[in-house]
């Protein structure tokens, strides 16, 4: 028999310079100080230890322990003697205890989330939490067991295919097993539909089955999941779930399930929530599954590294299409190739069983802080091998950075690309992102093409009757949405859209949108209890269940005599009350705009397809300070008669006319200094091909100067201005 224990409770923890402290499981030391800005949170080393008696076991029988995450370097000690090292901080590994077990016992674990050269991630734009933030399994299990040192995987390894009728699938059911003599029977049983016998060689047992019928895994349509038990004779017995299904990305129409099309759409996710960090339990897993699911969404990305099994299973139950990856991002370490592929290995060995999960992400944004180099290539040469080797049923995906050429032949390593376009945000215009998929298509026909990350950043505080780019306004947000959607609408080729992000998330290098700590592009806000206006507009185009919903609820005291209400809805009509009274009907497709007179307190209304909304807007004497981002330049800014001075240099000047003048140019680069500072380390390295910054050149600084904040708050810009005033033209 095989025993599992869960082993999360009476735990010490010990942090430098602090007294133990008692803690249960998931836990991890950057909840508070991850999230709060600065860039400032503790990485290093703590000590998790934990008094045991051992476990009721018969001779011969064996002690495990599995580790579900431990982040992000661990150290396994037993009674003074050190059974294991494991770098990576996303992926389950598992700690023979046997040979150092005795009656009474002392564990320790040390962790480390310091900065090293080794063991990814070291830079990226979120907070690398510490500590041991999943749950911790004892196993008990006979001499002769199911596979446990195997890198953290399953000791099961299903794999379908499914013939082309769709009718009927051959299954190949793989196990693995630990002292086990040759010959040993292992009984496979799928309850209902087979049961086999099959003898064990070196450690591997194989059996072919044929489902005729087969029942698929149809995404959110249908995602029916077969059982599997795999049986010794020593009573060690292990189950897992699969599913069948066919998937294929064509070049002209994407990604394509069980023969139909289906057009992916969804959002990136990071697993950390206010208050908890990463330490999550069951219960926010299945928060966030249900928020995305409620969406709409057929797809999920979960980034930037491996996540709970838990999630995973939720997406097997759920039908939502995964993309899974490692956290090769930001900078490439040439030392630290070999972490990259051990972390891959264990994330295709550990997930292989998953029908959600549609291909393996090699890296995100690699090239940002270092460009393409040789180095850099070869070591997604050797990750994308090792995928096709372990896994030959999926392709291998990238995100590329937006400043990557797509002409480079780095773009094309992998199966299918991915881009991460952020144009109508950190530069440039929303129809920018129009062009660039235009383009790319055109030029290079016969590839796949997706779109792994875009988004604005929106505080809910932050609001505004003419939203901008840079303003941080959930507004703004919502309009940048608007158009992502029309954009992927036009264009089926697009093989899969992820938001970044589903939920705000811990960036303790940030200080801007007014909450330090936190990236803001999520739809959902980090604690999840304000869905922003941009979460209906998704749901508008892919949820099928009835909704109305009223934007702009928050928006609640208003300057304007005049006022947009704007409705989203999957309804083709939509009818608008004010104070009661019907204002106005209109037919339309998801987004519904009414201009109402507005003189004091109003009620609004909106029916659709006998759903409601109601909200409450006051008109007021002048615009509510407190819905502007903190240092946000005020109107002055938006005039250039009070900018302006004929002759010489001004804010509204191109970056590239400044730079022309020595002077100038000297102003505007201690300026961009400041500015790129409040994007933590990231920012600080990131470098910008010339394609982007010919770009970003004919912007005028002005333009750029808005999305700074309150890093270049109004009395500096004021006093840029009148420093550039003073310069002269060239002639």
């Amino acid at each position: 028999m095989r025993t599992n224990i869960l082993f999360n409770d009476n735990w010490q923890f010990v942090k430098p310079g602090t007294d133990p402290l008692a803690v249960t499981l998931p836990h991890t030391w950057n909840a508070e100080d991850g999230t709060d800005g600065g860039n400032d949170y503790f990485r290093g080393i703590c000590l998790y230890t934990k008094e045991f008696d051992a476990p009721e076991h018969a001779d011969g029988e064996e002690v495990w322990l599995e580790f579900e995450g431990a982040a992000i370097t661990a150290t396994v000690t037993l009674n003074g003697q050190e059974l294991a090292r494991h770098a990576g901080g996303y992926s389950t590994f598992r700690v023979n205890l046997t040979p150092a077990l005795a009656e009474q016992n002392t564990l320790t674990v040390a962790v480390d989330n310091s900065a090293n050269r080794t063991v990814y991630p070291q830079r990226a734009d979120f907070t690398f939490y510490g500590g041991i933030y999943r749950d911790v399994h004892m196993l008990v299990v006979p001499h002769s067991h199911f596979a446990l040192d195997n890198h953290g995987a399953p000791a099961l390894r299903i794999t379908s295919n499914v013939a082309e009728n769709l009718q009927t699938a051959t299954v190949i059911a793989e196990a693995f097993c630990e002292n086990v003599l040759d010959g040993t029977p292992i009984t496979f049983t799928i309850p209902d539909v087979m049961e086999v016998r099959t003898p064990v060689h070196n450690g591997r047992a194989a059996a072919r089955i044929a489902l005729n019928p087969v029942h698929l895994w149809d995404g959110i349509a249908d995602p029916y999941l077969y059982n599997i038990t795999a049986a010794l004779p020593s009573g060690d017995e292990v189950a897992v779930n699969f599913g069948c299904r066919k998937i294929d990305f064509k070049p002209d129409t994407g990604f394509w399930l069980n023969g139909k099309n289906v057009r992916l759409v969804g959002a990136a996710r990071h697993q950390d929530r206010a208050g908890l960090g990463n330490a999550l339990t069951d219960a926010e897993h299945e928060e966030d599954m249900q928020i995305l699911r409620e969406m709409g969404a057929n797809s999920v990305r979960l980034a930037h590294y491996q996540h709970a099994q838990y999630f995973y299973d939720l997406c097997d139950k759920y039908g939502l299409a995964a993309w899974a990856e490692i956290p090769y991002i930001t900078e490439h370490m040439p030392e630290g190739r070999a972490n990259t592929l051990s972390q891959m290995e264990e994330l295709v060995l550990q997930n292989y069983n998953h029908p959600s999960i549609i291909c393996w992400g090699l890296s995100n944004e690699i090239t940002v802080t270092g460009g393409v180099t040789d180095d850099t290539v070869e070591n997604h040469r050797l990750l994308n091998d090792l995928c096709h080797k372990l896994d030959a049923t999926r392709p291998t995906t990238m995100a590329h950075a937006f400043m990557l050429d797509p002409n480079d032949p780095f773009v094309q390593l992998p199966d299918i690309c991915s881009y991460n376009l952020y144009y109508g945000w950190y530069l440039g215009e929303l129809q920018q992102n129009d062009e660039f998929f235009d383009a790319f298509h055109k030029e290079h026909p016969d590839r796949v093409i997706g779109l792994s990350e875009y988004g604005a950043d929106a505080n809910p505080a932050y609001q505004s009757a003419r939203p901008e780019r840079g303003d941080w306004s959930e507004s703004y947000q919502a309009v940048y949405h608007e158009h992502m959607l029309k954009m992927w609408a036009e264009r089926p080729y697009i093989w899969a859209m992820h938001v970044w992000n589903g939920f705000d998330f811990g960036a303790d290098g940030r200080g801007e949108g007014g909450k330090p700590g936190q990236n803001q592009k999520g739809l959902v806000t980090f604690d999840r209890k304000v869905k922003k206006d941009a979460y209906f507009i998704y749901k508008a185009y892919l949820s099928k269940d009835p909704f109305v919903h009223l934007c702009g609820r928050r928006y609640a005291n208003r300057a304007e005599s005049e006022t947009e209400i704007k409705v989203y809805s999957n309804q083709p009509s939509v009818m608008l009350f004010v104070d009661g009274k019907e204002f106005a009907a209109q037919d339309g497709d998801k987004i519904f705009k009414f201009t109402v007179p507005i003189s004091g307190t109003h009620e609004i209304k909106a029916v659709a397809g006998g759903c409601t909304d109601s909200m409450t807007i006051t008109k007021v004497d002048k615009p509510d300070a407190s819905y502007r981002a903190e240092g946000q330049v005020e109107n002055w800014f938006d005039k250039p008669e009070e900018l302006v001075k004929e002759g010489y240099y001004s804010i509204m000047d191109s970056m590239a006319d400044l730079q022309k003048n020595p002077q100038a140019n000297a102003l505007l680069t201690k300026i961009m200094e400041r500015a790129g500072a409040s994007y933590g380390d990231v920012a600080k390295n990131v470098q910008m091909p010339e394609a982007v910054q010919r770009q970003m050149a004919k912007m005028p600084l002005q333009s750029l100067l808005k999305q700074a904040g309150k890093a270049v708050p109004p009395a500096m810009v004021q006093q840029l201005n009148t420093a550039l005033n003073k310069i002269k033209r060239e002639c």
